[in-house]
This record gives C-alpha cells, sequence and structure tokens, in this order.
C-alpha cells in the first residue's frame, strides 16, 4: 500500500514538473499543442480529485474532532428548552392564580353584606368525586361549624369539622348537605337542592319536592333563598338541566347543573356573618 502511494506521490510531482515546464515554453508560444493541453487536463483532473478527497477527509476529521463540542451545544439547548417550558408552566399557573384571586376579591366586593374568610385547600377526599376537604383556616381565624363555603362563581359546602388551623368543608355533592333555594328569575321557591348523581356518574344537583304545577324549567338559574337562616340568600347554585315529574307521588324533580367544578377547587371563600368577627382576609 505504501509502494503505491510513493509512486503516485511521484507521479504527481513528474506531471506537475512537466506541466510548469510546458506552461513556461508555451507562454512563448500563441497556441498550446494538443499534447501539452492534453498533459495539463490531466495534471488538473488528478489535482482536483486530490484536492476533493483531502477537502472531505479535512471536513470528516474536523466533526470527530468538535463532536464534544456539538453534544455539550446540544445538551445546553436541551437544558434551556426544559428551563423556558418550566418557566411557561410557571407563568400560566401564577396566571390562573391571578385571575381566580381577582374574581373572588371583585364577589367579596359586590356581596359585602358578609365578612370573607380567604383559605387554601390543603386536602382532599372523596375518590374521584370531592365530596369533602380541608381548608388552612380554623377556630384561631373565627371559622365555626355550619359556616357557608363559596367561591366567585357559586355555592360550594358548609364547614363540618373544625381544629385550631384547619377546618373541614362537606361540598353540596355529599347527601348530607341539603339547601333551600329559589328561581332567579321568578323568585319561585324550589325546595330542597342536595346533591345527585346521574347514571353516568356525573356530579349534579337535585331539587325535590316541587309541585307538579311548578313552572320551572330548563336554564333556570338556581340561587339560595335564606330560608332557615344558615345559607345568605342570592348565592349562585346552578342551573337547570332537566325536569322530572313523579305523578305518583304528586311532584316534580328538577336536575342542576352545578356552577361550581369541585375537582378545580383550589381556594374558597367561608361566609362570615358580621356580626361574629371582625377578623377577615
Amino acid at each position: 500500500m505504501r509502494f503505491f502511494k510513493n509512486k503516485l506521490t511521484v507521479t504527481i510531482i513528474v506531471l506537475s514538473v512537466t506541466f510548469l515546464i510546458l506552461i513556461g515554453y508555451s507562454a512563448k508560444r500563441d497556441k498550446v499543442s494538443f499534447a501539452e493541453s492534453s498533459v495539463g487536463g490531466a495534471l488538473n483532473t488528478v489535482q482536483g480529485g486530490l484536492y476533493n478527497s483531502g477537502s472531505g477527509v479535512k471536513d470528516f476529521l474536523g466533526f470527530i474532532l468538535n463532536f464534544n463540542v456539538i453534544r455539550e451545544e446540544n445538551n445546553n439547548l436541551k437544558a434551556r428548552n426544559n428551563e423556558l417550558e418550566s418557566k411557561a408552566l410557571e407563568y400560566d399557573a401564577l396566571k390562573n392564580e391571578n385571575e381566580r384571586l381577582r374574581e373572588m376579591l371583585n364577589f367579596k366586593n359586590q356581596n359585602s353584606q358578609y365578612n370573607y374568610i380567604g383559605s387554601d385547600i390543603i386536602g382532599k377526599s372523596g375518590g374521584s368525586f370531592l365530596d369533602e376537604f380541608t381548608i388552612n383556616k380554623g377556630k384561631n381565624d373565627g371559622i365555626e361549624r355550619q359556616m357557608v363555603v363559596v367561591t366567585s362563581q357559586g355555592l360550594v359546602g358548609q364547614v363540618t369539622s373544625v381544629g385550631n388551623s384547619w377546618a373541614i368543608v362537606q361540598t353540596l355533592s355529599n347527601e348530607n348537605i341539603a339547601v333551600s333555594g329559589i328561581v332567579q328569575s321568578t323568585r319561585e321557591s324550589v325546595g330542597i337542592i342536595k346533591g345527585y348523581r346521574d347514571s353516568d356518574n356525573t356530579q349534579l344537583a337535585k331539587i325535590y319536592y316541587l309541585p307538579l304545577d311548578s313552572k320551572i324549567k330548563e336554564n333556570d338559574v338556581i340561587l339560595t333563598s335564606g330560608l332557615g337562616g344558615l345559607y345568605p340568600k342570592g348565592i349562585r347554585i346552578g342551573y337547570v338541566i332537566g325536569v322530572e315529574e313523579d305523578k305518583g307521588k304528586v311532584m316534580k324533580n328538577a336536575i342542576i347543573k352545578p356552577y361550581i367544578n369541585l375537582n378545580k377547587l383550589e381556594e374558597v371563600f367561608v361566609v362570615v356573618p358580621k356580626n361574629k368577627i371582625d377578623k377577615t382576609y
């Protein structure tokens, strides 16, 4: 192999020298002979091939030598991309939290007849349905059993247990919770509303014990009536999505879609009558 390399080198040198001699000789003449042209063309082809081959080898060697640099740059780009994705998620979370808090503040300002204690949800239970959850405020903050819990969208439930720095809230989806309601448009009293799940396990509520002549219909908005003194009047509960007639018992039932998505709750307000405490948030 070495022999052929040396032979090729010698051949190239001889051809180069011959070509230079021919150039010098031809410079003194106006025309170049056929032989001189052929030798020049052959030499150019050989030199071009060697140049291109050398350039390819050089590029390949450059890639090999710079592989670690390229890999490090790629890793840096991946790390930067992960950092930007993380910041984008953090920004979305802060934006959503800011919107929720602004809505809650607006609700508080528009319903100033009560005090409100803002609380964060720190624990949930109830499987796929949020029957109850724990908040980070308790007796030390002025919270008591049976206080009503709301968000800016509407009714959530009521406090059922209280510790010094925590409280348990049962939601409207819990069948132990019942509230009386009225139709917003007609002011018709609609009886007792309790949590309800349909055949598809959809989390809903139902109005029981409506008279057959009730005018309630789909899309009617249902509010708390204030009867019984436990739930403040006028809190949104949901809207009617269906009416059932039970002629055997001479009554109607209405299915309500709650405004609150219980599984997406993060912060809530505990409603406090103004004669209870002065400490609000």
